[in-house]
């Protein structure tokens, strides 16, 4: 008797008459405003304009999805192409199937396209997001577990995950929960990348680097654990291949990049600096103009005292003695002080 283990859903879908509404899409939609809402928080920080990051997600989400989807088909062709298989089925992205290293891929040039029509640099957009990503992805893997998907070997743990459906070549059982491992990953590698971006002041694209190191690192024996079909190359698993590769591109570029750029951009979007050079600029001719307004009252003033000195000088020369008086006065002093004595 199992003592405890996780329930998988009995059903990843609910009816609101007519419309489903799929767990595995609402994991997805929740995961996206996430990393949104985040993303702004830190661009906002970074000294860009509040809504940049959703202006530029209206372009990066799309292309994710489909560049998802697509790795996701082309590696795993065989279900939808393959005798007895319905291609049809490659659309249906809400049954599950998103490979995240398309949606990387891809998503990044949808942000591409977005960050040059709002002349954003894109690797200080992608420093931004790239915590919100992560955190996304955490949510999404919740998607996985709706659909009984993506889980690993057999085992009794007290956290061993209960799959219950037989559709798709599943065989019911306990089995360990990848789904959440990975979820619990990626909550750790967000947090990694702000405690890193704060204390290292990570610029030009490396706070994203150290995302995808930090993820891949995770990935590759979370993946060496599943079981579901995948294509193999030399015995491993293609993902992990793919992990292994990754991790080794985004480290290099982490070196590199702190050698070449070091510190952080100045500058994250164009027009707020702009904006704040012509602030300056107006600052700059107001105190110009104040400052003449003063040199020219300083100006009047100095003639007003100019003018007043020329007015006192006729006082001060009519109250100047005068030589000559000065000395018939002393000159009578002495005729009358002779006339004393004689007399």
């Amino acid at each position: 008797m199992e003592l405890a283990y996780i329930p998988s859903p009995s059903h990843g879908v609910l009816y609101l008459g007519p419309v489903p509404l799929r767990a595995y899409a609402f994991c997805i939609i929740i995961g996206v405003f996430l990393a949104v809402w985040l993303g702004n928080k830190r661009w906002v920080a970074r000294g860009g304009r509040p809504g940049t990051v959703a202006d530029i997600a209206v372009w990066a989400v799309p292309f994710g999805l489909v560049g998802g989807r697509l790795y996701h088909v082309i590696t795993d062709y065989e279900l939808y192409f393959s005798p007895g298989r319905n291609w049809v089925d490659a659309f249906k992205v809400w049954e599950g199937g998103l490979g995240i290293w398309g949606a990387i891929a891809l998503g990044a040039v949808g942000a591409w396209i977005g960050a040059r029509r709002m002349g954003v640099a894109l690797p200080a957009y992608a420093d931004a997001v790239a915590p919100g990503i992560a955190f996304a992805q955490a949510v999404g893997r919740w998607g996985n577990w709706f659909n009984q998907e993506l889980y690993g070997h057999e085992t009794h743990l007290p956290w061993a995950l209960h799959i219950t459906s037989s559709e798709g070549g599943r065989v019911p059982g306990y089995y360990h929960p990848t789904f959440l491992y990975e979820s619990l990953w990626c909550v750790g590698v967000g947090f990694l990348v702000i405690w890193a971006d704060r204390r290292f002041k990570l610029g030009h694209g490396r706070a994203f680097a150290l995302y995808v190191a930090a993820y891949c690192s995770g990935r590759a024996w979370i993946e060496y654990m599943r079981v579901d079909d995948a294509h193999h190359i030399l015995g491993v698993r293609l993902n992990v291949w793919t992990a292994i590769v990754v991790f080794l591109l985004a480290v290099t570029y982490l070196v590199l990049s702190a050698r070449r750029r070091p510190g952080r951009e100045a500058v994250v979007e164009r027009g707020v600096s702009d904006g704040s050079a012509e602030g300056e600029a107006d600052a700059g001719d107001d105190s110009a103009e104040q400052a003449d307004k003063a040199d020219k009252a300083e100006k009047a003033e100095d003639g007003a005292k100019a003018d007043l000195t020329k007015g006192a000088e006729p006082e001060a020369a009519a109250t100047e003695p005068d030589p000559e008086s000065e000395t018939d006065a002393k000159a009578g002093l002495k005729d009358t002080a002779e006339s004393g004595k004689k007399g």
